[in-house]
């Protein structure tokens, strides 16, 4: 059961640490959308990141995928640059309105999964059994996505609820600002 904090601190670190920039990002892109009192939503949207996450991490680690840790890292911020263009033509912020951005949540996870697969697959002995270590990585990378989600969610309380910005540009502006951090690492991620 001692792996199982180890891990948690391990999914806590990815996602809350100044290396883990990328998926902060990610996050912030993601819930760009949504205001505090649409947390339900989100928490439902970093669920499913963390499920592509934890689905890709599982494969990798039982050899069932490779994918070469370049071109991961180079895909990574591209899932960043896509869920800022896709929040750039939103018109509406209806839930019906923001469905594909639950697949999107799915699918880019699976990409941000291998991210990590490589180091994870390193760290565990050959006769470990993935699945609490799994879970207790998970379980912090759900952690940290929350606390970061309800940070933004806040801040953009604070904006648009009290401050009176426009939703409109609120959204833009995180989007901006992910997009913009985004394309400086896909050019220095570019794969040779």
């Amino acid at each position: 059961m001692q792996d199982v904090g180890f891990y948690f601190k391990m999914g806590w670190h990815h996602i809350i640490a100044w290396d883990a920039l990328d998926h902060i990002l990610f996050v912030l892109a993601l819930s760009a959308l949504y205001l505090l009192g649409n947390w339900k939503q989100v928490l439902v949207l970093v669920t499913a990141f963390t499920i592509g996450h934890s689905l890709t991490l599982a494969l990798s680690v039982y050899d069932v995928i490779r994918v070469n840790s370049n071109w991961v890292e180079f895909l990574i911020p591209c899932t960043i640059i896509a869920t800022a263009v896709f929040n750039f033509f939103q018109k509406e912020y209806k839930p019906r309105s923001l469905r594909l951005n639950y697949f999107l949540a799915l699918f880019f996870g699976l990409i941000h999964g291998l991210g990590f697969a490589n180091a994870i697959r390193f760290m565990m002995a050959k006769d470990q059994r993935i699945g609490w270590s799994l879970f207790g990585f998970n379980v912090g990378l759900e952690a940290g996505q929350i606390v970061v989600v309800l940070s933004i969610l806040l801040l953009s309380y604070i904006v648009v609820n009290t401050a009176k910005l426009d939703r409109k540009w609120w959204v833009w502006a995180l989007s901006g600002i992910a997009f913009c951090i985004a394309v400086k690492m896909v050019w220095e991620r570019w794969p040779v």
